[in-house]
């Protein structure tokens, strides 16, 4: 489901993403950026959930994508950026509104 809301908001009213507002095919560099996005994205809001068991099959979707852009580190990067946006925007927080961190600590 986190994949998928990631996705919607590359939508132009919402963060926006090339991805989403231009035609692309299935296994195209465009397209696969998009599916990486969606991902860390979904990964994000799981994390910030508490949802953990998930972090194995979205560490094997995210390598099978890197491939097909052939290990490009700097798309990773730029990657995550966009999926932070996306994760900030289903959350609704404004841009550069830091995430309300606590730490559980047990003494």
């Amino acid at each position: 489901m986190f994949h998928e809301l990631s996705h919607a908001t590359g939508h132009q009213k919402r963060v926006g993403r090339k991805g989403i507002l231009e035609p692309s095919y299935f296994g195209s560099h465009e397209y696969s950026k998009e599916e990486l996005v969606a991902e860390m994205g979904a990964a994000f809001l799981c994390g910030h959930s508490g949802i953990e068991r998930t972090i194995e099959n979205s560490a094997a979707y995210i390598r099978g994508w890197l491939k097909s852009l052939k290990n490009d580190r700097t798309i990773l990067v730029l990657a995550a950026a966009q999926a932070q946006k996306s994760s900030d925007y289903i959350l609704g927080r404004k841009v550069g509104e830091e995430a309300d961190v606590t730490e559980n600590t047990e003494a």
